[in-house]
């Protein structure tokens, strides 16, 4: 093994584990056969990574999003969320979750729906005011937290539901493609935002995505997920550096792990 892996591999283990799978599987029964939506996964993700899952649809990755957030139950194996079950960790507000799609209520205004969460953990209306203000500026949009969301564009309400998943300062912020659905030239700008959040906050990311650049971009690893059967193929590092600029994506360097994702998903897809 190279010993620059080595070496981010110690690093990794003492900064301390947020998640570690181990031979995780998820069967859904149904009327004719099961299926097998998750298959001995192992996987560690340790504090302030950002950790992509990447691979074709049906092949598990937004399934392992939510099994880490308690929204679907394993069937066997194990699994731990900063040391505890993933129940234990929903109630206690371990995480926040950004939805494909913003998941925003019309009737609110964006400062209301990012005030949601704070309402039902009880905080006054003095620390909900602070942390609204705060979290706006964090996403860039300070002045716009009295629209509501059908004033604002499809980036912008994104935008606001990643304010909202961090409003009450989780460690863990699950991502389930953001911006999957938004125009490349959008995308773009949201992906330089979210390294910036990310580099600021120092939370811990877990990200699903379809797009190799987009990946190879924003991750310090990338998990590639195959479909048949549904579990790991491969766990590529990503160490370009915190400081990335769009231009990055031109070099050799990212080309390279690009490269190295793609013949990943080929492989776990029976393609070589």
């Amino acid at each position: 093994m190279d010993q620059s892996i080595k070496d981010s591999s110690a690093q990794r283990q003492r900064r301390g584990g947020v998640i570690s799978a181990r031979n995780l599987d998820l069967v859904f029964e149904t009327a004719d056969t099961p299926v097998h939506a998750l298959s001995s996964i192992d996987l560690d993700i340790f504090k302030g990574e950002f950790v992509s899952f990447i691979g074709p649809s049906g092949c598990g990755k937004t399934t392992l999003l939510r099994v880490i957030a308690d929204l679907e139950q394993p069937t066997g194996g194990t699994i731990s969320v900063n040391g505890m079950t993933p129940d234990q960790a929903r109630q206690a507000r371990a995480y926040g979750y950004v939805f494909q799609a913003a998941a925003l209520y019309p009737w609110r205004t964006i400062e209301k729906n990012i005030a949601l969460p704070l309402e039902i953990m009880g905080f006054n209306k003095a620390e909900r005011k602070a942390r609204i203000e705060s979290n706006l500026e964090l996403v860039g949009l300070s002045g716009f937290g009295g629209k509501f969301p059908w004033q604002l564009s499809g980036g912008m309400q994104q935008r606001a539901s990643i304010a909202r998943a961090l409003s009450f300062d989780p460690d863990l912020l699950l991502m389930d493609e953001p911006f999957g659905a938004l125009d490349e030239i959008v995308r773009d700008h949201l992906n330089e935002e979210l390294l910036k959040l990310w580099a600021k906050t120092k939370k811990t990311v877990v990200f699903v995505t379809h797009s190799i650049p987009e990946a190879v971009f924003l991750s310090t690893r990338i998990v590639v997920m195959s479909p048949r059967p549904r579990r790991i193929h491969e766990v590529i590092d990503c160490d370009l550096g915190p400081n990335r600029p769009l231009e990055i994506r031109d070099t050799p360097e990212f080309l390279e792990i690009a490269h190295r994702v793609r013949e990943g998903l080929r492989a776990g897809h029976g393609y070589d």
